[in-house]
């Protein structure tokens, strides 16, 4: 039989006394917690040890003797050491030695009260007591098989060590009857900073969440139900990710207590996200407010919408002629050509109606960068949309044109097989036609046949430039979404202290000696980088990906309307 002990490393310089810890039947392991130091009383010991029990759930108990020949030279020390076996009554009872400076311990079991004892093969497993208490193991993806029940062996040594801080807030100063060893036994580990700024919380987190009452209960009124009001908060990218960002600040603010490890790392990611999302913002402002930019920009905005309608006004042109060699149906072209440049002519007139606004329409914009860089990254996108309002209004012309002729000839072309559609039952029946029907059907089949190539070439311009158009917004998305899904804290802690996040440990086989116990060094493997996101990736407004390639060429080829994103609530197609 094997028994493994798990021995802090900070407790090999402790002086004589006992060891408390917790003992694991199931895999017959001691996990040592701590070393209580001679002299003591042992009814305080157990009185201790229950109210420890009471606090911390651990069945925490005295597993054996620790014995440091260093510090204590008495020869009766040993036989002491074994006499305590009988007071604290635990089977086996551990019995730990150090002799002097050698790296080699001795380590024995005694069983009293067993009728058969058996000799036990012992393994020392040093652990580093702060890193494991510290830590968060991750269960293996794969949970089944031998990984899944390792991870479960190691989650308890791991979860006794997490569960006993209350074991390890008592010092060497402490005026109590019993001294411990433990990690913190030189003095508990704290900063001023921590716990001012813990102290600080409470009345930012009560303020912050009254006025997020008071904003929520404003979007939460019947006004913003109403049309138009609710087209534009489903419709516009800023009044999604302001939407996303305030549940963010209700999640940070909320005082109900993180019940686990993954909630506590959920908030803290979240609010590191918006405290950088934030401060890149400012950033963003304060570049924007320096040597007049803004003004810099609102003068080049209208000669580049000028330059865009232009270029545009020189394509239809283009369209209207000859494109490319191509013999047009020259009736439908100029009609066709003729609407779209009068677009063209009302959407300058705009533009240059708004000409004296938008350098003060910019300078607000920039202002709300002081809400975060996501928030001015999704009011781009919108003005993106806003200035090409026109190619969108060409796209929709163009697909919803190119739809209804594609729909006209396939059911003409079901005619012509004797076929329909059944609408009741969704499948393409036989049915029976007349000369009369045949005959119209022939003339509007030949006549959507050859004016199909004007319109599928304006369809496939106004595409193209559609296409180009959600590129440059989906980019924004993408850049949007990254600010927010990704969990910053984590990295950082992963980058800093990668001992927090462990993945599993790994065992190193130290120095060994004939007749002294195999002492293995217990190292925590961390997560990788990979692992990190994926496990503590916070959740976005917006879905990607978007349509697979075969339904974005069916829907390219059927004329159907192309969206860069979905928002939530709306169903994708």
């Amino acid at each position: 039989m094997v028994l493994k002990v798990f021995f802090p490393s900070c407790c090999s310089s402790a002086d004589s006394g006992i060891l408390i810890g917790r003992w694991i039947s199931e895999q017959s392991s001691a996990v040592v917690l701590a070393v209580v130091h001679f002299p003591f009383i042992p009814v305080q010991v157990k009185q201790y040890l229950g109210e420890v029990q009471r606090v911390t759930k651990v069945s925490v108990s005295v597993l054996g003797s620790w014995s440091n020949s260093k510090q204590e030279k008495e020869e009766s020390l040993s036989e002491f050491l074994e006499d305590l076996g009988t007071i604290f009554c635990h089977e086996p009872w551990i019995q730990i030695s150090k002799e002097g400076d050698s790296k080699f311990w001795s380590c024995s079991t005694l069983q009293k009260h067993s009728q058969n004892p058996q000799e036990e093969e012992i393994i020392l497993v040093y652990y580093d007591q702060r890193k494991v208490m510290l830590s968060h193991l991750h269960p293996p993806l794969d949970t089944t098989g031998q990984r899944a029940e390792d991870a479960s062996k190691l989650s308890a040594v791991f979860d006794t060590v997490a569960r006993s801080r209350v074991l390890f807030l008592t010092d060497r100063y402490d005026e109590g009857p019993i001294k411990l060893t433990h990690w913190q036994s030189e003095g508990v580990e704290a900063s001023i900073i921590v716990e001012l700024m813990k102290q600080a919380s409470v009345p930012a987190c009560m303020l912050l969440t009254f006025l997020l009452s008071l904003v929520s209960g404003v979007c939460r009124s019947r006004v913003l139900k109403f049309w138009p009001l609710s087209f534009l908060w489903s419709k516009l990218s800023t009044c999604e990710q302001l939407g996303h960002r305030l549940q963010h600040l209700q999640v940070i603010s909320s005082n109900k207590k993180a019940q686990n490890q993954t909630q506590l790392m959920r908030k803290a990611n979240i609010f590191v996200s918006v405290l950088i999302d934030v401060a890149l913002g400012i950033l963003l402002m304060s570049w924007l407010y320096r040597k007049n930019r803004i003004g810099h920009l609102a003068d080049t905005l209208i000669p580049v919408a000028d330059h865009v309608a232009e270029e545009l006004q020189d394509l239809l042109q283009w369209l209207m002629g000859a494109p490319a060699g191509l013999k047009m149906n020259r009736a439908l072209d100029q009609v066709l050509g003729r609407f779209f440049l009068y677009h063209i002519h009302l959407w300058i007139s705009y533009i240059h109606l708004l000409s004296p606004f938008i350098e003060m329409i910019l300078w607000y914009v920039g202002l709300s960068a002081c809400l975060g860089l996501t928030v001015a990254l999704s009011i781009l996108s919108d003005i993106i949309a806003l200035l090409t309002f026109h190619i969108y209004c060409f796209y929709v012309y163009g697909a919803r044109l190119y739809c209804l002729k594609i729909y006209g000839l396939s059911s003409l072309w079901r005619l012509f097989r004797g076929k329909k559609w059944n609408v009741l039952r969704q499948r393409v029946d036989s049915c029976s036609y007349d000369l009369d029907q045949l005959f119209i059907g022939t003339l509007l089949f030949t006549i959507l046949l050859f004016l199909l190539p004007t319109t599928a070439l304006y369809y496939l311009v106004f595409t193209l430039l559609r296409l180009l158009v959600v590129i440059v917004q989906g980019l924004i998305h993408l850049l949007v979404d990254l600010i927010d899904s990704l969990p910053l804290y984590s990295l950082i802690l992963r980058l800093c202290r990668s001992y927090r996040l462990a993945a599993g440990v790994k065992f190193r086989v130290l120095e060994q000696q004939d007749g002294k116990p195999l002492r293995l060094l217990m190292q925590i493997n961390p997560l990788s980088y990979g692992a990190v996101v994926q496990t503590y990736r916070l959740p976005t407004y917006s879905c990607y990906p978007r349509d697979s390639w075969a339904s974005l060429c069916k829907k390219l080829f059927l004329g159907e309307l192309i969206y860069p994103w979905k928002h939530k609530g709306e169903k994708q197609n």
